[in-house]
């Protein structure tokens, strides 16, 4: 019969890595309703001051003309919110829409008390290829995601549409151009929570703007250098005082000067930074997490599995060639760890937390660090044909003497 509680299911912790599923939706709905909100403050406000303007007006000097020009202007003005609005509401049903797919999914694993269930091994699968669509989307293979979310039927269960809005900004970005980063940032009331979050996203747009000014029409426009300085990057002056001075000396070093202090500012590589400035803005502006959600997940799988003798054992991390009875022991080993594809992998990840264990009695430690129950030292110090007082460590083949040997206490 097999292990009931190993194999039952802890929904509330299963679902832990699920988090972003429900909450992108949700950060997507609120930045929604924020930028309905914006546009209608905004053109709101713009009609009520045309309004007022045109109802306190002296109709016997202002001509009939202008007054019927305002009124065409506040109707055009109330159809463009119109038109707004319901680009909105589209948004917020086809956010809804997800957000009710996504709960469903994951309502499901309540259904199952165990993975021995037939039908947690579905979904299971479905839950990987979650994981699967957002590694792609995350390294740019946006095309390979949608056919992938297209043939298992999950569209609603991932984010193809706003990874490829951030896919397209990054390679604009890595192209050279700014100009639709700081759309994104000015779109509705992105710049007021950027604000919010103390990003400096925007104002480094600004200043490669200023940049590429200088670098390329310093000589024939300057003042379309200094006007922009005067623009975006000086009222900055107290919060970036640093780059507001190199600003300030750029004008006067050519681009061409490898040896200048601000060679770095000429750089192409400014341009990889920006990327990875606007994805990490992005993601901590949609609580999304910074790394794929694959690498989580596969990071927890090698952990729980990881134990020391996974890596101690391991050629690579040994000081000359094996002896033959660890490459017996890594050759006869079944441990996912143990093998070439993720011994590597693991090495970082830390070592499972398992709050029951199984030992040997009477402990013994080696002078290497390694302990092995007294019985079994000695079984194999006889097999081993040594001299008495002496013993063999099981992995590694040292020999040494038992006066060296600590006596371990388990507490």
């Amino acid at each position: 019969m097999g292990d009931h509680v190993g194999t039952k299911l802890d929904h509330e912790n299963h679902l832990l890595l699920d988090q972003p599923l429900l909450r992108l939706p949700f950060e997507l709905l609120r930045k929604n309703f924020r930028s309905a909100h914006f546009e209608v403050e905004k053109d709101g406000t713009f009609v009520k001051n045309l309004l007022k303007e045109t109802a306190s007006a002296n109709y016997s000097q202002t001509p009939q003309e202008d007054v019927l020009k305002n009124l065409d202007t506040m109707i055009a003005r109330m159809r463009g919110v119109k038109r707004k609005l319901t680009a909105f509401a589209e948004e917020e049903d086809r956010l809804y829409h997800h957000e009710e797919a996504r709960v469903k999914h994951l309502a499901e694993l309540y259904s199952m008390y165990s993975v021995d269930d037939v039908k947690y091994e579905s979904w299971s699968r479905t839950r990987l290829d979650r994981l699967l669509v957002d590694y792609l989307l995350r390294h740019g293979y946006n095309d390979s995601a949608r056919a992938l979310a297209e043939e298992r039927g999950i569209e609603l269960l991932v984010d193809v549409d706003t990874f490829e809005q951030m896919s397209r900004i990054r390679k604009s970005l890595l192209n050279g151009s700014v100009t639709e980063a700081l759309a994104w940032c000015a779109a509705g009331d992105t710049k007021k929570e950027l604000r919010k979050m103390d990003s400096n996203l925007e104002f480094m747009l600004r200043y490669q703007q200023y940049i590429e000014i200088v670098r390329s029409k310093a000589r024939t426009k300057p003042n379309e250098a200094l006007a922009h300085a005067k623009k975006y990057l000086f009222p900055y002056r107290e919060t970036y005082p640093h780059e507001f001075r190199q600003a300030c000396g750029l004008l006067a070093i050519p681009p061409g000067d490898a040896r200048s202090v601000y060679s770095e500012l000429y750089s192409q590589a400014r341009w990889e930074m920006l990327a990875d400035l606007f994805t990490s803005t992005h993601n901590t502006l949609l609580s999304l997490p910074p790394v794929p959600l694959l690498h989580v997940a596969l990071s927890l799988g090698l952990s729980a599995l990881k134990t020391p003798a996974c890596h101690s054992i391991h050629p690579a991390s040994t000081a000359g060639a094996p002896s033959h009875s660890t490459s017996m022991l890594l050759a006869a080993s079944v441990c996912p760890i143990c093998s070439t594809e993720l011994n590597e992998l693991a090495r970082n990840v830390p070592y499972a937390n398992h709050s029951k264990s199984h030992v040997e009695p009477d402990l013994l430690m080696l002078p290497n660090g390694r302990a092995y129950g007294k019985a079994r030292l000695e079984e194999y110090a006889r097999k081993a044909g040594l001299l008495d007082g002496q013993v063999k460590d099981l992995r590694t083949g040292e020999i040494f003497s038992m006066d060296r040997l600590k006596k371990v206490y388990i507490s």
